[in-house]
């Protein structure tokens, strides 16, 4: 028996990686078929009980998504939610980065700040609803204070993170080369923390996002949140639905970008 024979025809490795590339998105679409036909078939099953169901099926509620999408109302509810999910993203990071930085680099920060941070944090925003009301009215102000609260903690941690595991010996050059501690900090700490920054980026985002919308309805007047409220008030509950779907599917394009964002810089830095 000859050494060829005994050998397996195996796969090419470039059609196992062709393969692998178009199963990825197809196991994706297939998982969102799946999740539609189940949403269908549990609408079905309560609309002998319950006729007003009937308006939040898929066919009713894609329907609305996109009548809603040829006007000006629903995209205007949009861009005001992403100003201010990015205003609070800004203000977390503003905030969020020179505390990491200190929690890092100076083990007393720490060990004075890790009990307090804890118990902050573990507070939930909502918590908070009354007091923002109280202290900075109706209106926009409330909402970026809840939405920088929720999205600084993780910026804060994966900071710090970042920090403690740069490489000892980088920081013992920069000192060797008498580099300014601002130097030390532009060029070598930023750049070797980034993917941890961009790493606590993407999770505030996610909990800036599902947090919006119990925000929105503090009594303002626009966002997808008030979108959602108003909706319900109207009983037009298909066009209810179709926000609940344009939420989640700008969440996903925002969470999207970060990953995205991540993938550039690291790459950039890696190279």
């Amino acid at each position: 028996m000859t050494t060829a024979s005994l050998a397996s025809p195996g796969v090419n490795p470039v059609k196992k990686r062709r393969i692998s590339r178009y199963a990825t998105p197809l196991a994706g679409i297939a998982g969102l078929v799946i999740l539609i036909l189940l949403w269908g078939i549990g609408i079905h099953s309560l609309t002998d009980s319950m006729p007003l169901a009937e308006q939040l099926s898929p066919q009713n509620s894609f329907a609305a998504l996109v009548h809603l999408l040829g006007q000006s109302e629903l995209p205007g509810h949009a861009l005001t939610s992403l100003r201010r999910v990015f205003v609070g993203l800004a203000l977390a990071l503003v905030i969020g980065i020179p505390i990491g930085l200190a929690v890092g680099s100076a083990r007393w920060f720490e060990n004075s700040t890790q009990p307090a941070f804890q118990f902050l944090r573990m507070i939930s925003p909502l918590s908070w609803m009354p007091i923002a009301v109280m202290i900075f009215g109706i209106g926009d102000a409330p909402i970026y204070f809840l939405l920088t609260f929720a999205a600084v903690w993780p910026i804060i941690l994966n900071t710090a993170a970042g920090v403690k595991s740069l490489n000892p010996q980088w920081l013992q050059l920069s000192r060797s080369m008498s580099a300014t501690r601002f130097e030390t900090l532009k060029t070598i700490v930023l750049p070797g923390i980034l993917s941890h920054i961009l790493t606590g980026l993407r999770l505030s985002i996610g909990i800036s996002w599902i947090l919006l919308v119990p925000c929105e309805m503090l009594g303002v007047s626009s966002g997808l949140g008030y979108f959602i409220l108003d909706t319900r008030d109207r009983l037009a509950y298909s066009e209810l639905m179709a926000g609940i779907l344009f939420i989640g599917l700008l969440g996903f394009a925002l969470d999207y970008l970060a990953q995205a964002l991540y993938r550039h810089f690291t790459y950039g830095n890696n190279r």
